[in-house]
């Protein structure tokens, strides 16, 4: 039997950030399933990239590195890559690919390096989630399993 394996959605650790209820739920998962934590690179960048100029470093310390000592990260191939270029395709087609949000490129992107990586996506964000899962299957749940 294969063990699960989880990564976490941005935007769970936004709430751990802005909420103490928040923070007491993703400490109790991160506690409870901590070998079987992995950060993806886009969750990674987004953290980062998101957070104020004062608190990068503490972000890093907190959500990042963490994880990424023990060598529990993972990054989207190029097939991955390419696959969510083909999802993107299949959802919006061409001409509107460019007024896609970021943020909905970068969770095509975290589903299709997600699946290639055996990892299953706690996410708040079902809506899109449900949404890309409808061209390329990945696994998500919601908080908190």
């Amino acid at each position: 039997m294969i063990a699960r394996r989880y990564a976490l959605d941005t935007n769970l650790y936004i709430d751990a950030l802005r909420s103490s209820d928040g923070a007491l739920a993703l400490d109790s998962f991160l506690r409870a399933n901590a070998p079987a934590i992995y950060l993806s690179g886009i969750v990674a960048q987004e953290l980062i990239a998101g957070a104020r100029p004062q608190d990068v470093a503490d972000v890093e310390d907190e959500f990042v590195d963490v994880v990424a000592r023990r060598g529990r990260v993972f990054v989207p191939s190029f097939a991955a890559w390419t696959e969510a270029g083909r999802a993107i395709a299949r959802l919006v087609g061409k001409a509107e690919w460019k007024s896609l949000p970021r943020s909905f490129i970068n969770d095509v992107l975290l589903a299709m390096s997600c699946r290639e990586a055996g990892v299953i996506l706690v996410t708040s964000n079902l809506r899109d989630f449900e949404r890309i899962a409808k061209v390329r299957k990945f696994d998500f749940i919601p908080p908190w399993p």
